[in-house]
C-alpha cells in the first residue's frame, strides 16, 4: 500500500472542469514528482492533496485513511507538511525564530511572548537542529529579510519539518532560483530524501528528472503519463514535447 494516495479525483470551479479521474500513488522513502505546462492542473491537485481545496468526487488516502475534505490543519497534524510557491515567512523574526513558531511543542505551549519562546532550551535546540538540517545554522539569529532568496527557500522548507512530517510537499521549489541556488536546493532535497517521503511540483525538468524516483505528468486536467524519469523519456508525449530536451 502506498503512503499517499489519490484515487478518481475530480474538480471543478464553476462551469471550468480542472481535474478530471486524477489518480496518483506516492510511496514511502521516495522522492515523487508532478509536472505539466502551465493550467494543467497541478496546481490545484497539490492544494487538493493537502488540504486547501476539498474534491468534489475521490478519495484521498493517507496512511490508509480517508482524508479527502479534511482541513489543512488537521491535515498537517498527521503528518503532512507543504511549502508553497510563494513564500510565507515572519521577515521581521529571526531565522531561528521562525521555526519556532512551528514546532509543535510550542503550538501545544501555546507561548506567545518572544521572550518565552527565546527562554525555552529545549524548544531552541530543536528548532536548531531543523536549521542544521536545512544548512541554515549559522544564519539563526540573522532576521528571515536578510536572507538571500535561496536561503529563503531553505528557510520555508525548514518551517515545514519543524512538525517533523512523514511526508513533504514541495510546491515549485526552484521558482525564482539562479543556476547556484538551485544546485543547492538540489543536496538539500538529496540529504532530506535520507528521512523524508518528498513530492514536489516543478516546473525545472532537469531538476525534478535528477532527483526524482518517479513522475506523474498531468495535462489538460488528466494523469496522461507516470513512471520513472527514464520512462518518461521514452514516452511519446514527451518525446514530442520541450521535455525531450532535458535529456
Amino acid at each position: 500500500m502506498a503512503l499517499f494516495e489519490a484515487v478518481h479525483l475530480h474538480k471543478r470551479f464553476g462551469s471550468r472542469v480542472v481535474l478530471e479521474d486524477v489518480s496518483l500513488a506516492f510511496e514511502a522513502g521516495k522522492v515523487s514528482g508532478i509536472m505539466g505546462p502551465n493550467g494543467a492542473g497541478k496546481t490545484t491537485t497539490f492544494n487538493i492533496l493537502t488540504g486547501r481545496f476539498a474534491p468534489d468526487r475521490g478519495a484521498i488516502r493517507f496512511e490508509g485513511r480517508d482524508i479527502a475534505g479534511r482541513p489543512p490543519h488537521a491535515i498537517a497534524r498527521m503528518g503532512i507538511a507543504r511549502s508553497f510557491q510563494l513564500m510565507t515567512l515572519f521577515d521581521e523574526s529571526v531565522v531561528v525564530e521562525n521555526v519556532m513558531l512551528a514546532l509543535p511543542a510550542f503550538r501545544a505551549a501555546q507561548t506567545r511572548v518572544a521572550t518565552d519562546v527565546f527562554a525555552d532550551k529545549a524548544l531552541m535546540d530543536e528548532a536548531r537542529e531543523v536549521l542544521a538540517l536545512v544548512g541554515l545554522g549559522h544564519r539563526a539569529f540573522q532576521k528571515a529579510k536578510d536572507l538571500s532568496y535561496g536561503e529563503r527557500r531553505a528557510l520555508e522548507i525548514g518551517v515545514a519539518l519543524a512538525a517533523d512530517p512523514k511526508i513533504l510537499f514541495l510546491d515549485e521549489p526552484t521558482s525564482g532560483l539562479g543556476a547556484e541556488a538551485t544546485r543547492s536546493l538540489a543536496a538539500l532535497v538529496r540529504r532530506l530524501r535520507e528521512r523524508f517521503t518528498i513530492v514536489m511540483i516543478e516546473h525545472d525538468m532537469r531538476f525534478l528528472f535528477e532527483l526524482a524516483d518517479e513522475i506523474s505528468v498531468i495535462h489538460w486536467g488528466q494523469v496522461i503519463a507516470h513512471g520513472t524519469p527514464s520512462e518518461l523519456m521514452a514516452n511519446k508525449w514527451v518525446r514530442r514535447s520541450a521535455l525531450a530536451e532535458v535529456a
